[in-house]
């Protein structure tokens, strides 16, 4: 049976959101990911040369068949497989961007267990917005899948990931510390212990789990959190290192178990290998502009993508460029030098690299100083889970029109707005230099709420008052 690529998508009801394509699971047919694989391959095939095609997955029950599903349509279009197993989305982005081949990865990143996701990636890197579209408008046929392909695992992409990091630095640069490693099912939980052991750290393994935990580092666990302070004290840890489920989102904790935000983490990395120029999501801490310690900063709408595009830009007029986000994902947008030693551009989210930039800025001082040298802005953020994406839409569209009315709706007691940004989603900065900030997430249908103060208790009560107020407005 001959299929049309277009139609396939359409039926399946599965969109792209911040970053790749999103679904439930049950929608990510084979034929649906055979359509994905067509439509975006047919669209950068004018565009770029190429014979393989590499794929990776994260450690999600659904995603080993996906892989399959893609792989044959891959093969149906007379171009190799190249498969990598379970690595972290950057690992597989790194090795196919020096390979100069498009990849396909399998994650659904951190939402919930019952969903998937594909991320596609161009020979130069991830695909922009307007790639998107062109891969839900594609019209490619392609035949109905029958039988999935047996794929054999290449470690290529975990030991060129590795490598990229390890060699920055000299083998003893974490001699003498103690660094936990929160395994839980994160895609780069076999890489991460042998990396910072060969960087001299002596690694304590936690908490491994056989079944996929969603972390989302934007929206720490109030368990999570507990985790760390106990694990902290019980192993005398230095450090304790953690990702999202495909290894693209860090989530640290300095000396005392306090986990990073990461825009925090992404500003003192940027700073650690002397970054001139940023483009960062309208979301992360206003901390980033008043430290001055970059020559410029560029504000985006929230997702890579957006963050990608301004690179470009930037580097017209810097020689170094990078971005991260308020999950802790950095973006290095240009080549650059790192002790004496150049690293590559990799602009797609990565974990590692904050990590080992903090580190490394930690032998002077210990990390909980670095963070305390910082003017003392502070972010929190939380979601509501299972809340339509039409809702929040109908209810922020109403907002904008009457934002006293919302205020009021919210019992909301900061009541004199200094500046409405619409940027992404609704960003209501108060006269007080507070901010609350509404934003459907893209990836699942979620209400994410940020907030920014000059205490964290306050942060954490205008995130909190919002969400619960905001649940009971009727639209």
């Amino acid at each position: 049976m001959v299929l049309v690529t277009k139609e396939v998508i359409k039926e399946s009801g599965i969109q792209f959101g911040t970053s790749g394509a999103r679904g439930l699971v049950e929608q990510f047919t084979a034929n649906a990911c055979a359509a994905f694989t067509h439509a975006f391959i047919t669209s950068i095939q004018s565009k770029f040369e190429f014979q393989q095609v590499a794929i990776a997955i994260d450690n999600r029950p659904s995603s080993p068949a996906m892989a399959q599903a893609c792989a044959k349509a891959i093969e149906q279009l007379g171009l190799e497989v190249i498969y990598y197993g379970v690595v972290p989305t950057p690992a597989l982005a790194y090795v196919s961007m020096q390979d100069n081949i498009p990849c396909i990865m399998v994650t659904g990143s951190h939402i919930p267990f019952d969903r998937n996701g594909l991320k596609f990636y161009r020979p130069d890197g991830e695909i922009s917005k307007a790639d998107e579209l062109a891969i839900l408008n594609a019209t490619a046929e392609f035949e109905a899948i029958t039988g999935l392909p047996v794929l054999t695992v290449s470690n290529k992409a975990a030991s060129q990931y590795s490598e990229r990091y390890t060699s920055l630095f000299d083998s003893q640069m974490l001699t003498g510390k103690r660094i936990g490693i929160y395994e839980h099912s994160s895609a780069g939980r076999d890489l991460y212990a042998p990396m910072f052991e060969a960087l001299g750290a002596e690694v304590i393994a936690l908490e491994r789990s056989d079944e996929f935990v969603p972390i989302d580092t934007e929206a720490v666990s109030d368990a999570d959190k507990q985790k760390a302070k106990n694990w902290s004290k019980e192993y005398n840890l230095d450090f304790i290192f953690s990702t999202d489920g495909d290894g693209d989102r860090p989530l640290v904790a300095d000396e005392n178990g306090d986990w990073l935000r990461g825009d925090i983490l992404g500003l003192l990395c940027a700073d650690a290998m002397n970054i001139e120029s940023l483009a960062v999501p309208v979301s992360c801490n206003t901390a980033i502009e008043s430290c001055e310690r970059f020559n410029h900063v560029t504000r985006t709408k929230i997702g890579s993508p957006y963050v990608i595009a301004e690179f470009d830009t930037l580097a017209k007029q810097y020689n170094s460029v990078a971005g991260f986000e308020a999950n802790g994902g950095f973006l290095l947008g240009s080549d650059t030098i790192v002790n004496n030693k150049a690293i590559k551009a990799l602009p797609t989210r990565d974990a590692v690299l904050p990590a080992l930039m903090l580190l490394a800025a930690a032998k002077e001082k210990p990390i909980y100083e670095l963070v305390n040298a910082l003017p003392q802005c502070y972010t929190h953020s939380d979601r509501i889970q299972n809340f339509a994406t039409e809702k929040s839409l109908t209810i922020l569209t109403k907002a904008k029109e009457d934002i006293s009315q919302f205020l009021y709706q919210l019992k909301c007691d900061e009541i004199k707005v200094d500046s409405i940004d619409t940027t992404d989603g609704l960003r209501i900065n108060f006269d007080s230099g507070n901010v609350i900030h509404f934003r459907p997430s893209g990836n699942a249908p979620e209400l994410r709420c940020y907030a920014e103060s000059s205490s964290v208790d306050r942060a954490i009560y205008l995130v909190n008052q919002a969400l619960e107020n905001i649940q009971l407005i009727n639209h």
